[in-house]
């Protein structure tokens, strides 16, 4: 199968980088060893991008060289912008850390079990409310036929409409358990206090002030042209099957607050630069006080042995970002992985640094985790003692 790409251009606008260092060969010998089709990564100092490069192949097989503005998935790195849309309501005051489902979603979804009704936006956002991770009757739910007869905002309230008669449990020891299905709750409750679907208020009030004109959400390539790194799947016999367009390259668009932006790496070296600098730079999405609520610690994350690419390991746990402590850091750092299972993100962040380190790639599974986690160290140390 030949794959023609579709259109591109490479746009920065200008003084947005100081001839930033080019790292090109070596994230393209990290991609060759660890046989990937692309790899990209940037380094954010004092808000500035310092080091860049993206590298490889749009399409395992094919030869369609990436660009530095082709659009990466994310995955569940896009917890952090919920998150941030929810500081929003706080500030704004339509919504409490504190504010229940019951108390937000009671009159839409009546017959909330109570466990679910109790459940705070905290609890929510930080993995704590006792949802448990997804389970067989929710990976049913997100891929029902309902998908095609509503639109988003209300398709998400069924979906909790049909879950609420679980009772929900805290786990001895940690109440942490990684929930999808929870940040589309609390993406149901930023929709009805704003009366705007989530995905509308990601473009209005994240993208938009943000600059970060490339950012997009769902599948990152345009349906029919392939102008981004697409996504693949790997069958257990180790075939490679590159995920164009339509609804299997990408999360269910029910569950879109857990994680399914896409952007450049520079955009998103933009939106890590904005975190390492504690929201002190600007825009203004949400004053520093609050920025520091969603990145401080609310819960701490029990110790996983070789946990699912896109799932925090170990450490603390804030509001869509993991606290943790590498044993190659001097002190703990802001992070968090994303995968949609058919791609791979990875941020880390030390705001006592202003320093922030973004890699993504369009492949899965542990070959890619670890290819991405080698660059993400070695940035990080590299840059770190400049």
């Amino acid at each position: 199968m030949r794959i023609i790409a579709g259109a591109s251009l490479f746009l920065v606008a200008p003084g947005a980088m100081a001839q930033p260092d080019d790292i090109t060969g070596y994230l393209d010998g990290i991609r060759v060893e660890y046989g990937l089709p692309a790899l990209a990564a940037a380094v954010v100092r004092d808000g500035a991008v310092v080091a860049v490069a993206a590298v490889g192949t749009r399409v395992h097989g094919e030869q369609i060289p990436v660009r530095l503005d082709d659009r990466f998935h994310l995955g569940s790195n896009t917890k952090a912008m919920t998150a941030t849309l929810a500081g929003m309501m706080v500030e704004e005051r339509r919504l409490r850390w504190t504010s229940t489902v019951g108390e937000v979603l009671g009159d839409d979804v009546p017959g909330l079990s109570p466990g679910i009704a109790s459940a705070t936006l905290e609890q929510l956002l930080s993995h704590a409310s006792g949802i448990p991770a997804d389970t067989e009757e929710m990976l049913d739910l997100y891929f029902s036929n309902s998908t095609f007869d509503y639109n988003l905002p209300a398709l998400r309230l069924r979906t909790l409409e049909a879950w609420q008669h679980n009772a929900v449990s805290v786990p001895d020891g940690s109440p942490f358990q990684y929930s999808n299905f929870g940040y589309m709750i609390a993406g149901s409750m930023i929709e009805k206090v704003s009366d705007t679907p989530w995905e509308q208020l990601m473009y209005e009030r994240i993208f938009a002030p943000m600059g970060l004109r490339t950012a997009r959400l769902g599948p990152q390539a345009t349906y029919g042209l392939v102008d981004a790194p697409v996504g693949h799947r790997i069958a257990a016999d180790g075939s490679v099957t590159p995920m164009l367009w339509g609804p299997a390259a990408d999360v269910p668009p029910v569950i879109s607050p857990s994680g399914n932006a896409n952007m450049s790496v520079l955009d998103y070296a933009a939106w890590a630069g904005w975190n390492a600098g504690q929201g002190r730079r600007g825009p203004v999405l949400v004053s520093p006080g609050t920025l520091n609520v969603i990145q401080s610690v609310h819960v701490q994350t029990p110790v996983r042995e070789n946990p699912p690419p896109g799932t925090p390991e170990t450490g603390g746990y804030g509001l869509g970002w993991g606290v943790v402590a590498f044993d190659w850091a001097d002190a703990p750092l802001l992070t968090h992985n994303g995968s949609n299972s058919m791609n791979l993100a990875r941020i880390v962040i030390d705001t006592e640094r202003d320093l922030a380190v973004v890699v993504l790639s369009n492949f899965p599974g542990r070959r890619a985790s670890s290819a991405v986690g080698e660059v993400m160290r070695h940035l990080y140390l590299d840059y770190a003692k400049r």
